[in-house]
């Protein structure tokens, strides 16, 4: 596995750019933001992934790990390839792309060229609870630890929560927290459970 490419740019294309290394040029998928921003003889640094067909290997980076994380999840949806979740990449930011899933709203999905309207749904309900970690809930005090926050935002979802109400309510109960409680994801759970309230439980795709 390919995981990193670090060298001299030789050559940019619409949608790819060769990176010299080590005297062999690697050609890399990459989003247009990355060719626009790649200057020949400049030093690149990417996140790559290889992926691994029967007839081709095709090498995929990013600017950041974030980024290629996204990736690899968009992967995972049924009906999505690495053209289509590069074209999500380029197309939407990774907050754009958390945002959407968080609010339930496949509309950002539907307008990337080669995502129909069913692939978008799929990926609103497939990435549902797995992008805390790349998206902080909203409206958080600074000193709020962000690994809490996602940590307890998926333990609610995990229990049945959709991630917007999740997201919302540990938001809330984070910021009128004291800083203890804000540090230690038992305490922030428990306060936020007591504020959601047994009735208020939903299902996770709701």
């Amino acid at each position: 596995m390919i995981s990193s490419v670090r060298g001299r740019v030789v050559h940019t294309d619409v949608d790819s750019v060769v990176v010299e290394v080590g005297g062999v040029g690697l050609s890399v998928a990459v989003p247009p933001q990355v060719v626009h921003t790649a200057h020949l003889g400049d030093e690149l640094h990417l996140h790559t992934t290889l992926i691994v067909r029967e007839d081709a290997l095709s090498l995929f980076g990013f600017e950041s790990r974030d980024e290629l994380g996204v990736f690899t999840l968009l992967l995972g949806v049924t009906g999505v390839g690495p053209k289509s979740a590069l074209g999500v990449l380029s197309t939407l930011t990774v907050n754009q792309i958390a945002d959407a899933v968080a609010a339930d709203d496949d509309a950002p999905f539907r307008r990337v060229s080669g995502i129909g309207p069913k692939t978008a749904k799929l990926i609103v309900v497939q990435l549902a609870g797995k992008l805390a970690a790349v998206h902080p809930a909203p409206a958080v005090r600074m000193d709020a630890s962000t690994a809490v926050v996602a940590q307890v935002t998926q333990a609610l979802v995990g229990l049945g929560w959709s991630e917007r109400t999740a997201a919302e309510a540990v938001a809330t109960v984070a910021d009128d927290a004291s800083a203890p409680d804000r540090a230690s994801v038992q305490a922030l759970l428990r306060l936020t459970l007591a504020a959601l309230g047994p009735a208020r439980k939903e299902h996770a795709g709701g």
